[in-house]
């Protein structure tokens, strides 16, 4: 987020730029006025551009790329059932191919997540201490 972003969150102005009418609430803090008419829903092409990206639409698609994923895999793992022998320092394992490469692809992305939230960790540690 830039600073011209910080600077509108944090002034009384929307994004077009209009001061927002507020009104007193029982704690005396400033709150939005809701519009006079609520039940009127948006109508037009701007009602679709309102709603068109929500976290909703983004929950939908990822679950649905998700479960793509989750059959190409399985589809992968199938076909891939040849018994192959693994070495790894003490242990000796017979697993089918398939299942070895998930297993290693699930520890590859462990590690890089891993090593993601250290860094994140570190950059939010910097961050508390710059304040």
């Amino acid at each position: 987020m830039t600073s011209d972003d910080d600077a509108l969150r944090d002034s009384d102005k929307t994004a077009s730029g209009h001061p927002e009418p507020t009104t007193p609430s029982a704690s005396g803090a400033e709150l939005p006025a809701l519009p006079d008419d609520t039940s009127a829903a948006p109508s037009g092409p701007d009602a679709y551009d309102q709603v068109r990206h929500t976290r909703s639409a983004s929950l939908w698609s990822g679950l649905i790329l998700g479960a793509v994923v989750l059959l190409v895999l399985l589809i992968f793992i199938l076909q891939n059932l040849e018994a192959q022998k693994i070495n790894l320092l003490f242990w000796t394992v017979n697993l089918p191919v398939g299942v070895s490469l998930l297993i290693a692809a699930i520890l590859g992305a462990l590690v890089v997540g891993l090593a993601g939230g250290l860094r994140i960790f570190q950059l939010r540690r910097a961050a508390k201490k710059l304040r």
